[in-house]
């Protein structure tokens, strides 16, 4: 995306962070830092270590070692603080997760209200505007059985952003889509990354990574391989396995295009 972070800030670290689910070994020393304003994609094959990245650092899953830091300062999921932590790391999931009974806009008032102490109007004024943002003011009103996928995906992604976090995490969130549908997810990430959002994505969708992100890591069997510019790492991976998954990635592309 050519687009670089305007302060030289790590918001988000993860140093030397290791995950075990029982005796598998699913997070191997991942170091990772993002800056203010940047964002990095997570790319790699199903099992990789993604998800699981992505819920440390949100500290949905503990860590077994290493350590993880917001704007400096250490956190951890145990701690007293964690859940003031996450509301500074917004995070969606494939699914869409969205309360049935409640409006899109009563889903995107609700952490406001809860989680930030806003009244009923500050919290409907902040989540109208959200909506209006991802192209969803006409959709107000209607509930998630009355909306396609693409439209409760941005419901989840208002969401997320509703309580203004610091970083948004957004995990395959394309993956329970119709392919006719992503675009219109894909395209509202696009407007948070030009708007100067920090993201850090999970995301098969190579194409949209290439020209979103200010920097790709490639992830297996949960190390991070190789990482660097989209215009390197897509255009001359300098890892046999870089190189590879991409190779096979393009294969199937081409295959379903025929």
């Amino acid at each position: 995306m050519a687009r670089t972070s305007t302060r030289d800030v790590a918001v988000l670290e993860l140093h030397n962070v290791s995950k075990r689910y029982g005796r598998t070994l699913v997070l191997d020393k991942i170091n990772l830092s993002l800056r203010e304003h940047e964002v990095v994609c997570l790319i790699g094959a199903s099992g990789s270590g993604k998800s699981t990245l992505l819920r440390c650092a949100d500290l949905l899953e503990p860590v077994d070692a290493g350590s993880i830091s917001l704007n400096g300062r250490a956190v951890h999921a145990d701690d007293r603080d964690a859940d003031a932590t996450r509301r500074q790391l917004g995070i969606v999931f494939q699914g869409f997760s969205l309360f049935p009974h409640l409006t899109a806009l009563e889903n995107v008032a609700l952490a406001p209200r809860v989680a930030l102490g806003l009244s009923a109007d500050a919290a409907a004024r902040r989540s109208r505007a959200l909506l209006k943002q991802l192209g969803l003011a006409a959709k107000a009103n209607a509930y998630p059985d009355s909306l396609s996928g693409g439209q409760q995906q941005r419901v989840a992604i208002a969401r997320a952003l509703a309580t203004e976090p610091k970083v948004l995490l957004l995990d395959e969130i394309t993956s329970a889509l119709d392919p006719v549908l992503v675009a219109e997810v894909l395209e509202a990430l696009r407007t948070l990354a030009t708007n100067g959002m920090t993201m850090l994505i999970a995301t098969h969708e190579m194409a949209f990574a290439a020209d979103v992100a200010d920097r790709i890591c490639y992830l297996e069997s949960g190390r991070i391989v190789e990482e660097g510019t989209p215009e390197r790492i897509f255009g001359s991976p300098r890892d046999a396995r870089t190189r590879g998954f991409l190779k096979r990635v393009r294969s199937v592309g081409a295959g379903n295009a025929r």
